[in-house]
């Protein structure tokens, strides 16, 4: 079972109690990023281009404990940059897993091998390594040769030593139905307990933008894709969500439900968009205007279908609906007939580019503090 009984159960149990409350806005899974530094480059991530004075910052283990505990999500997805880069990402593990909340450990694998004795088995924390493919289209997609290979010996080596193992694949425009259905068969085969899929976002510093998928497309693509296999394949993500995937559901993106917690602050207003910040869990929730963001409100989202946006919808669509999310779970997604309908986008209101902005004000903190320690001794 790609998600532990124990866990759909807890989060079953944590939606049901904020519908019952009454509470419309509530956060499912926090993505925290302990720091943006990573030890690759790859062309479609737009979460690494920074200063390498911002590259060098890391949130502190009580500064994620923190925020966790701010937060309240029963899942916490420890993200980046590369967490295994972090000097003490075992300890924040570790005070995480002890307040029982679900840790997702994302991690391109290259440095798992040495890191690994750091962490032990638990019903609460799984690795998920980044894989978007096979050999030839991974490494093409992290622009570097030989990390698929590691990252397969990665896993093999985890699940040796007991650890609940999923991939994370990013699908682009180049993605092939077949080839992507041959990955799954073979990511099966190694054993992985679970694979979270999704198409890639259109991250406006992603140094390529060529590939990245349409609406339309990633709907077509994602039908061909579970033709080949769906019933054989075992994901990390709700059966409502891949139904919403291959064009079957008409869903609003439900942006509180990952809130991101980084260097700057709370992200707004999602973990793919960074369009300012927050200094509290309460005021992200409570200042930050929701409405205008998602398909068909702003103009940044109009492609997007990314698990961090939808797989909440789903999960929340799942709790209200459970015969439909039932029926889709046992019958398979749907791969024929017509789509749900498509969101307008007529009335959305066009892409504002603050990226600069943030880190320019991040920029002048950091000289700041660091102004005093360079001045002599005794200086006036």
């Amino acid at each position: 079972m790609a998600i532990p009984l124990r866990q759909t159960v807890r989060v079953g149990a944590y939606v049901l109690a904020q519908h019952l409350r009454g509470v419309q806005r509530y956060p499912l899974v926090l993505m925290l990023e302990p720091l943006f530094r990573c030890n690759l480059a790859c062309a479609g991530c737009g979460k690494i281009d920074y200063p390498d004075a911002i590259l060098n910052q890391r949130l502190s283990v009580d500064e994620c404990v923190g925020a966790v505990a701010e937060c309240g999500a029963p899942i916490v997805v420890l993200a980046g940059g590369e967490p295994l880069l972090h000097r003490e990402i075992d300890q924040i593990a570790r005070r995480l897993i002890a307040r029982k909340k679900f840790i997702y450990l994302c991690t391109n694998a290259l440095l798992l091998e040495k890191k690994i004795e750091l962490f032990t088995p638990s019903a609460y924390f799984a690795w998920t390594i980044h894989l978007d493919g096979d050999r030839e289209a991974h490494d093409r997609s992290v622009c570097q040769e030989g990390v698929y290979d590691r990252a397969v010996a990665a896993i093999g080596l985890a699940k040796a030593k007991g650890f609940r193992v999923n991939i994370n694949a990013t699908l682009f425009d180049t993605a092939e139905p077949e080839r992507i259905a041959y990955f799954f068969d073979a990511a099966t085969e190694m054993g992985v307990d679970g694979i979270t899929v999704s198409p890639g976002y259109a991250y406006e510093r992603a140094p390529d933008q060529a590939h990245f998928l349409n609406r339309r497309r990633t709907k077509e693509l994602f039908r061909e894709i579970f033709k080949r296999g769906r019933r054989r394949w075992s994901f990390n993500q709700s059966s409502l969500f891949l139904d919403f995937l291959a064009g079957n559901q008409s869903y609003r993106c439900t942006p509180w439900g990952n809130p991101t917690r980084n260097y700057f602050g709370w992200q707004r207003p999602c973990y793919l968009l960074g369009e300012g910040y927050a200094k509290t869990f309460q005021e992200l929730m409570t200042e930050t205007d929701w409405d205008a963001y998602g398909t068909g409100n702003y103009e940044k989202c109009a492609d997007c279908m990314v698990h961090s946006g939808y797989e909440a919808t789903a999960v929340m669509d799942s709790i209200k609906n459970p015969l439909k999310a039932a029926t889709v779970a046992i019958r398979g997604v749907g791969t024929e007939g017509e789509m749900a309908p498509e969101i307008a986008l007529e009335g959305q209101r066009p892409a504002k580019y603050v990226f600069s902005r943030h880190v320019e004000e991040a920029m002048a903190r950091l000289r700041a503090v660091e102004e005093p320690a360079k001045s002599p001794s005794g200086a006036d």
